[in-house]
């Protein structure tokens, strides 16, 4: 069976079982377009470690890739597809992973107003609708998906909640609107009603000028030229530029330093950090914080506030 059916069928069964799978069917097909769509089982192992190394440098994404791989293997194994899985079985060392970008509240201001200025003669939205993406990620600290995939009728404005369904770890969970955001989205709301409704209710909050889903690679691209228009370039130290999800390591911290400089127990307000961000747990979470030099001076304050009260534990 070719690489490419023997891809759908398995993405087929994998959403059967409600897993939406889009980003692994992005690079799922990108194996099939990579292995000029042959024959699944003539994959060689030669292939395999080419199209795990990717183009450039050997990064991260390995492992990611690797995890993909091995279950449309077990799946095309189970079902007669392919005799064996030519995967290696040992990691090769991998680079560390690159830290996230964390942008001051300035540089955040910056990308929003850059985003409002993208024009395009064939959609006057497109500048509002990067605008709102920007603003969700940040204000409500969505993943990039999740902000994409938002449909019309997750929106309550009443309720001040937006529904995010099943995204990463297969969890729906609702996210609070701030009233600044909510206000928001109910102006967006208002002008994308003189867009088309692809699928009604159902349809994409932020969509194209025909109404339909963003397509993410667009998104990302974009996102690159907006950065470079709000004049943030790459750190000095880092080989790349900041991306888009690292707004979403911004509002954590951001929310963090802000618990910090409340003299809240940040302890007990991790958990619910935690469940709004839709992570498993606190080891999650705690992926997304690093120690910005606000944290650090916030973190000194509560050390020297502690010490200066010999060790009571009321202030940590």
């Amino acid at each position: 069976m070719k690489t490419a059916d023997v891809i759908t069928a398995y993405l087929a069964m994998r959403r059967a079982q409600g897993v939406q799978l889009r980003s692994s069917e992005r690079v799922l097909y990108r194996l099939a377009r990579q292995t000029d769509n042959g024959e699944f089982d003539a994959i060689t192992a030669e292939q395999l470690v080419q199209f795990l190394h990717g183009p450039g440098e050997l990064s991260s994404t390995w492992k990611g890739k690797h995890g993909m791989l091995n279950s449309l293997y077990r799946f095309a194994i189970s079902r007669g597809l392919a005799r064996h899985n030519p995967l290696p079985a040992v990691a090769p060392k991998l680079p560390p992973a690159h830290p996230a970008y964390i942008y001051t509240t300035q540089e955040v201001q910056r990308l929003v107003d850059a985003a409002a200025r993208v024009g395009d003669a064939k959609s006057p939205l497109t500048g509002d609708t990067y605008r709102l993406l920007l603003l969700l990620m940040y204000g409500a600290a969505l993943r990039v998906s999740e902000a994409m995939g938002l449909q019309l009728h997750d929106v309550d404005l009443q309720a001040s909640t937006l529904l995010i369904r099943e995204t990463k770890f297969y969890k729906t969970r609702w996210v609070p609107m701030g009233p600044r955001l909510r206000d928001e989205v109910a102006s967006y709301l208002h002008k994308r009603t003189a867009l088309p409704m692809a699928k009604g209710q159902e349809s994409t909050l932020l969509c194209s000028r025909t109404g339909h889903r963003l397509w993410y690679q667009d998104v990302v691209t974009l996102f690159q030229y907006i950065r470079r228009e709000a004049g943030i370039g790459i750190p000095p130290g880092a080989t790349r530029p900041p991306r888009m999800h690292d707004l979403r390591h911004t509002a954590a911290m951001h929310r963090l330093v802000s618990w910090y400089e409340q003299g809240l127990d940040v302890n007990k307000l991790l958990p619910q950090l935690s469940t709004y961000m839709g992570h498993h747990g606190v080891v999650s979470t705690q992926r997304y914080l690093h120690m910005t030099p606000d944290l650090l001076a916030q973190a000194s304050q509560r050390f020297a506030a502690y010490a200066g009260q010999g060790g009571d534990h009321a202030q940590s």
